[in-house]
């Protein structure tokens, strides 16, 4: 966690009370009208964590804004209304969005949202925003041209001079070229293109040769939930002893953990909410291979019987429960902008406290279920199965 000796400035509020996003686009200047409040340290630090390695650091929002939903799947994306929804966002605080090249225009909608940001907020706001992309290339021959032409492509996407973070995936292990492309990362990286450099959905035997090679990581993103606790059995444990830390996606299943399923038969058609985005479909396939729907019924009621006790919600725990992990620097929480918004069950987050009743309520119930590892294999396995 970063410290910070003083409390800091923290912007909230800022929007003009009637300042909906088609209402916005019609006005000729946006209203700004800054209303500051004072963070204490604690609350500063509870909403924050570094991720480093030797000088390399970043300090992030421990809950991200994750940006999958933007790729289609989930409706259409609207720009403008888009980028006011990342605006909100940043003004509650949640200052760090993660997103991919893959993931359809987000990395534009980054850019055109951190432009906004540059006219229209002060600059010591500029500074805690975050915009963490990820490369996913195919497996070709990884030389320095290769890799730099597409880093480039995402500053320009993103329009920064730097990639606050570019997290790496690699589809195939037989093929060694991941070490010669993370080497050039790391070239990039001291060129001032990259400021840190990271991973996605790395296992743990990767990691350690990855960190043995000199490759200066900072973390590992990583599916994680109340479900999937793989990263917990292997790779905590180097992490632990290397300093890497982990990011984790996954950590409310697509919307699987909350209200909206507890007490839902989904053998009934059409008796409850369908699975009718990617996401949801992805975690239900999870759920099957953890155990089944009404050991998953049971884990929704623990989590609404501890969410109650706290007067939050089912995710607010979900996540709660996740960041209290060893290693766990942040966790993902996806955002589907301009159509739903959850700022407030997000935040609560930060101020919620579980017990060690709590803790080991929901840990009892998570391990009725079948041992992932074994099922699937280590993390990011479900991506490289046969």
């Amino acid at each position: 966690m970063s410290t910070y000796a003083n409390p800091s400035p923290f912007f909230c509020g800022n929007r003009a009370s009637s300042s909906s996003p088609a209402t916005a686009r019609r006005r000729s200047h946006w209203a700004f009208r800054p209303v500051r409040c004072v963070i204490t340290t604690e609350e500063k630090n509870a909403r924050v964590a570094t991720v480093k390695n030797g000088s390399d650091s970043l300090v992030i929002c421990r809950i991200l804004n994750g940006m999958w939903q933007t790729s289609g799947g989930w409706g259409r994306i609207d720009r403008d209304d888009a980028v006011e929804a990342m605006l909100s966002y940043a003004d509650a605080g949640l200052n760090t969005f993660d997103m991919a090249d893959h993931y359809g225009p987000a990395e534009d909608l980054y850019g055109i949202f951190i432009n906004r940001v540059r006219r229209e907020r002060p600059p010591e706001f500029l500074e805690e925003i975050r915009g963490l992309t990820k490369w996913v290339p195919p497996p070709v021959k990884m030389t320095s041209d290769y890799v730099r032409d597409n880093i480039n492509i995402s500053r320009k996407r993103m329009d920064v001079a730097s990639l606050d973070m570019l997290q790496f995936h690699w589809w195939d292990y037989s093929n060694p070229g991941y070490l010669d492309a993370l080497k050039h990362l790391a070239d990039l990286k001291e060129e001032g293109k990259i400021k840190t450099l990271a991973l996605t959905n790395f296992d743990t035997e990767r990691l350690h040769i990855i960190l043995e090679n000199g490759i200066p990581v900072v973390s590992n993103q990583v599916q994680h939930s109340v479900i999937d606790m793989r990263p917990q059995r292997k790779m905590a444990e180097l992490c632990r002893l290397t300093g890497v830390q982990l990011l984790t996606y996954g950590t409310v299943m697509g919307g699987l953990l909350s209200e909206k399923f507890l007490d839902v038969n989904l053998s009934i058609p059409f008796a409850g909410p369908s699975l009718n985005t990617p996401s949801l479909q992805k975690y239900k396939r999870m759920v099957d291979a953890w155990g089944n729907w009404g050991l998953f019924q049971t884990l929704l009621q623990t989590l609404k019987t501890v969410a109650s006790k706290h007067g939050v919600s089912i995710p607010s725990v979900a996540v709660r429960y996740i960041l209290n992990q060893a290693s766990v620097a942040g966790s993902m929480v996806g955002v589907r902008l301009g159509l739903s918004e959850h700022i407030k069950d997000t935040s609560a987050v930060f101020s919620l406290d579980l017990d060690e009743e709590d803790m080991n309520s929901i840990t009892e119930v998570s391990m009725k279920g079948r041992d992932l590892l074994k099922v699937i294999g280590d993390c990011g396995d479900e991506y490289r199965r046969a």
